[in-house]
């Protein structure tokens, strides 16, 4: 992935103690394109020139926009009809076709995988694929790299690409340190699947009650599952004041502005420690930076959201 993605940041939120790994720092704003290039970049030539397709709500359009830019393949993506005017624009801008449908995510994959079969695309799922994991677990790599010393990492969970990829890439690696996963309560289908043993799907209704757009799928899927039964420590969910209270905070420096599906993790750190594992020294990563302004201005002024 040189050359495309890059080797984020560590940003210490209080040194010593609380890290942030900053992949708002992307090319695309977000951790993203991490998977999708390397999902894209293994195709064969053949299936690249027939194009590629995928369904998402923003940050991994972009990714998958992105990559197929860079390696010469057409993009089209399947992007639901509330997904943040700011991610439909950055995607068009990219040259991606964009397909808009209902609000739940497995309508949008739905619709993908009709068009993939009536013109012959690849599809590169948002999630639920090893290319995906292994690109995403890059992350989790570079976070030993740079703070050796690490014993707690918070990452946010939707899908379950990100959380799976950093915690088998951490756990083969440095089997003591603790991965945790953080989700909003309006969205707990991760921790319930993960509490029960068996997937959970929740209702497309459900889950769009968060503001933590990119957290809104109904479910984990099922590679991810079986990754994050194996090498995730816990679950825990955040509620929307707290994720609203983070982002102010992050907001308090240019260099940290997150999305609110960006901020759930370290919304986590700053507000539930007891329900986190002892430790010195943690980092949580914040998933992307790509915020509608008229959202932040909401949330900095301390307005009721719709």
């Amino acid at each position: 992935m040189q050359g495309i993605a890059i080797h984020t940041e560590l940003f210490p939120f209080r040194e010593g103690e609380f890290y942030l790994k900053l992949e708002s720092q992307q090319p695309i704003g977000s951790f993203k394109l991490r998977g999708a290039y390397n999902k894209v970049a293994s195709l064969s030539p053949e299936q690249r020139s027939g194009g590629v397709i995928t369904y998402s709500s923003g940050n991994h359009a972009q990714g998958v926009a992105y990559a197929a830019r860079a390696l010469g393949a057409k993009a089209i993506i399947v992007m639901p009809n509330n997904a943040p005017l700011v991610k439909r624009e950055a995607t068009a801008a990219l040259g991606a076709e964009i397909i808009l449908v209902g609000s739940g995510s497995a309508e949008r994959q739905q619709r993908a995988e009709e068009l993939a079969a009536q013109h012959g695309y690849v599809i590169v799922p948002p999630y639920n694929d090893e290319k995906i994991i292994a690109g995403q677990g890059t992350m989790g790599l570079e976070i030993l790299d740079d703070l050796p010393q690490v014993e707690c990492i918070l990452a946010p969970v939707g899908g379950g690409g990100m959380l799976s990829g950093i915690s088998t890439a951490v756990k083969l690696t440095r089997p003591e340190v603790k991965v945790i996963a953080v989700e909003p309560e309006l969205a707990g289908d991760a921790q319930a699947s993960f509490r029960s043993g068996k997937l959970v799907q929740l209702p497309a209704s459900d889950v769009s009650r968060t503001l933590a757009d990119g957290l809104r799928t109904q479910s984990l899927g099922p590679i991810n599952f079986e990754h994050i039964r194996k090498y995730v420590d816990d679950i825990v969910t955040v509620s929307e004041k707290d994720i609203r209270e983070t982002l102010k905070l992050l907001a308090a420096n240019p260099k940290t502005i997150a999305e609110p599906s960006g901020a759930v993790a370290a919304a986590a750190y700053l507000f539930y420690r007891d329900r986190l594992p002892k430790s010195k020294l943690t980092v949580a990563v914040v998933s992307g930076g790509n915020i509608e302004p008229q959202l932040l201005r909401e949330i900095l002024q301390g307005e009721p959201i719709e």
